[in-house]
């Protein structure tokens, strides 16, 4: 059983520290790390230089458009509390936003520099899918992004205050944070002992790859949740975009192998 024992790590001159924000920090370092320590071994072809200098302009871009994302699909919410809009302790950034916000930001930045836009994303995306892994830690303290009601040995305990109306009087929930995490850990372990293998010279083979399988978890976990942002007649906007994302990478594997062969 999960229950999560706080949500503030100490308060400095009068501002609370989160653990939300604490493992949104963890996050970042981690994917930083993983994405040098790729980099440097298995992508010779990959500037550890240009990624030092586009690191800052992915995570303001993702975060920016993360929180925009959710901000424009909780409109009626924030149009009524306009001061909750920068509040990020308080959760509420979509990693659909921060997908897009890092790639087309990325995108940009590279193609000025004239430099191979898939072959950046490739090493990107290892470490993206460990800072979320790590990330969705922060959904535990914050005590979000839970399931439906269950009674399994690693269900959730979610305080009264943090239930849905609806789910008042139940006390223990899926913890899809954790799903998701464990389904990001597991979708690094196919990029790098499987995908990595058969890439070769096909570069973006990992990126789409990482497009689709996360999507598919995601799709699953989504329609678990009871807190998803906005939904579309009884569908979570969530698995709609999951969806999409899902055929675009198979759509970018497909280039891919046409591009190169398999031998």
């Amino acid at each position: 059983m999960f229950t999560s024992p706080f949500s503030t790590v100490f308060s400095l001159f009068g501002y609370e520290v989160k653990m939300y924000g604490v493992m949104i920090f963890f996050a970042i370092i981690s994917a930083v790390l993983v994405c040098n320590i790729i980099a440097k071994k298995y992508y010779k072809c990959v500037d550890t230089d240009v990624l030092y200098d586009l690191y800052p302009i992915l995570i303001i871009s993702g975060i920016i458009c993360a929180r925009a994302y959710y901000v424009i699909l909780n409109f009626d919410y924030y149009v009524l509390n306009p001061s909750e809009i920068l509040a990020l302790w308080h959760g509420g950034i979509s990693i659909h936003g921060a997908i897009l916000g890092g790639f087309l930001s990325g995108v940009i930045y590279l193609g000025k520099k004239k430099l191979s836009i898939l072959n950046y994303a490739d090493v990107i995306s290892y470490g993206l899918v460990v800072g979320q892994a790590v990330g969705r830690w922060g959904n535990f303290f914050n005590s979000e992004a839970f399931g439906t009601p269950c009674n399994l040995p690693w269900k959730l305990y979610i305080a009264p205050m943090y239930r849905p109306e609806q789910y008042y009087l139940y006390d223990y929930f899926h913890p899809t944070f954790l799903y998701e995490s464990i389904w990001c850990a597991f979708v690094f372990l196919i990029l790098f002992f499987l995908v990595r293998r058969f890439q070769k010279s096909r570069s973006g083979l990992v990126f789409f790859s990482y497009l689709s399988l996360y999507s598919i978890g995601r799709f699953f976990i989504e329609g678990l949740r009871v807190d998803s942002v906005f939904n579309v007649g009884v569908v979570p906007i969530a698995q709609i975009v999951s969806i999409f994302v899902f055929l675009a990478g198979i759509i970018g594997i497909f280039y891919c192998i046409k591009k190169t062969p398999l031998n």
